[in-house]
């Protein structure tokens, strides 16, 4: 049973309390990054190829069978934890693995390691997704995996190094594809309706529709690195008759509407464009960073591993978070306010975001994937990495501004993200405050139980 394989992989780890884990994360930023490279490192170009192709893969999946951010971000965990043990069992053993008990000669080629498992899995998901909304476009990402599959292993000088390489590939990818069955994707949905004050309500589309999350599942499936889907539980929202809940409520109220007096252009450029797959963005960035730095493959399939993998986790945990507490979004609560009780939070029928989304509020999913994300780039490369700014490109179809910005640090995004929720009209402050909170939470619980280098 894949519930049994999840136990017994968490028991053999040492398992650090969360405030402990955090505070190890945050005091070893920039330390715990490179290793020492193997005997025969092996430039990362393969492993940044086949995360960029990955990423636009399973981004190109309908929402409904598995593309929408958190199912995308789960997939993505699949990929690079398979590309990951790959790379690892080669040669000497560095790292603790994460599935695969096996190894292979240090001459297998990583190249040809790193393009099957990847392949492989990414095939499988391709080809498996149900589907729930159509997906005329399964074939042509098939014919481009396959294609791609085939340059990567033609590069590759054909004898024993290739061929191990291709051998320690398929079976990473079998061991990640094997531990993901019955995981609980594409289960039933967690919502459940409740019309009371504080409750969640979906929108209705132009047919009077309501419009429901395409991933509902995604709270309920088996964690990568946790123990259980609700271990990093947020705090509660605010209480509707509490002065938080009335200060949160009139910030968003006047910020977030569509037509804000109060948002500056430069606010709603930013809203606008922070309106993007964290999956994408943070995959980017580590690229670049792999690419400047020179780091070797092994290293780069560590940090994209640990990345994703608590990414998943961190999405997964913060899905279970939103139908758990079930709470309201902004135009829920705006145009019901006589119903909380205060005076001080006053109704507006009229009331619209300038930005939605399909599933309740609390907290911000996007705050809880780019906390994990973060969190795992400041410990390989520090808050401000080396060379200068990094660039992050913004998915958005228009933000109103230009599509790529730089950043100086990893604080600075982090710190406009909560601002940008609220410009949007989608999240009350602290929804933003407590998603990174159990972003950076389960990141530390990631880095400080696995994939650890070996001895440790």
């Amino acid at each position: 049973m894949v519930h049994s394989q999840f136990e017994d992989r968490a028991r053999k780890r040492s398992i650090w309390p969360a405030a402990v884990a955090l505070a190890a994360l945050l005091g070893a930023l920039g330390t715990l990054g490179v290793s020492a490279a193997p005997p025969a490192a092996t430039d990362a170009s393969g492993v940044t190829h086949w995360n960029r192709l990955a990423t636009s893969t399973l981004v190109a999946i309908p929402g409904p069978n598995g593309g929408a951010p958190p199912a995308f971000q789960i997939n993505m965990a699949m990929v690079q934890g398979a590309v990951y043990d790959a790379v690892n069992a080669i040669g000497p053993k560095q790292h603790q693995p994460y599935l695969l008990d096996r190894r292979t000669g240090a001459k297998a080629s990583v190249d040809a390691a790193v393009a099957t498992a990847a392949y492989d899995v990414l095939s499988e998901l391709v080809s498996t997704a149900p589907e729930r909304a159509p997906f005329p476009g399964r074939a042509g990402l098939l014919s481009t995996l396959s294609t791609e599959h085939a340059a990567s292993l033609g590069a590759i000088a054909d004898n024993a190094s290739k061929r191990q390489g291709v051998v320690i590939g398929h079976a990473a990818a079998a061991a990640m594809l094997d531990a993901r069955e019955d995981d609980g994707r594409f289960g039933p949905s967690a919502w459940v309706p409740n019309t009371a004050a504080g409750h969640w309500w979906p929108l209705l589309n132009a047919m009077g529709q309501q419009i429901l999350d395409p991933t509902p599942w995604a709270g309920d499936v088996e964690p990568f690195f946790m123990q259980s889907s609700s271990q990093f539980r947020s705090a509660p929202p605010p209480a509707l008759d509490s002065q938080q809940w009335a200060d949160e409520f009139n910030e968003v109220k006047s910020l977030g509407r569509i037509d804000s007096s109060t948002r500056t252009a430069d606010q709603t450029y930013r809203a606008r464009w922070w309106q993007s797959a964290p999956v994408l963005s943070w995959n980017e960035v580590s690229r670049e960073l792999i690419t400047r730095t020179g780091i070797d493959a092994a290293d780069s399939a560590r940090l994209l591993a640990l990345q994703n993998l608590s990414g998943a986790d961190a999405a997964i945990n913060c899905w279970n978070d939103k139908y758990h507490f079930d709470f309201w979004r902004p135009w829920n609560a705006i145009p019901r306010a006589t119903e909380d009780g205060r005076v001080d939070t006053e109704p507006d029928a009229t009331w619209t975001a300038l930005l939605t989304a399909p599933y309740p509020e609390w907290v911000s999913g996007h705050n809880c994937l780019d906390g994990a994300h973060v969190a795992v780039l400041q410990v390989f490369f520090g808050d401000d990495p080396a060379g200068g700014p990094f660039q992050i490109t913004s998915t958005f179809a228009n933000p109103g501004g230009p599509a790529v910005r730089e950043f100086e640090t990893f604080s600075q995004p982090l710190a406009e993200l909560i601002e940008a929720r609220i410009w949007a009209g989608l999240h009350y402050r602290s929804g933003d405050v407590e998603g990174q909170r159990l972003g950076r939470n389960v990141a530390a619980y990631g880095v400080a139980n696995y994939l650890q280098p070996v001895g440790n």
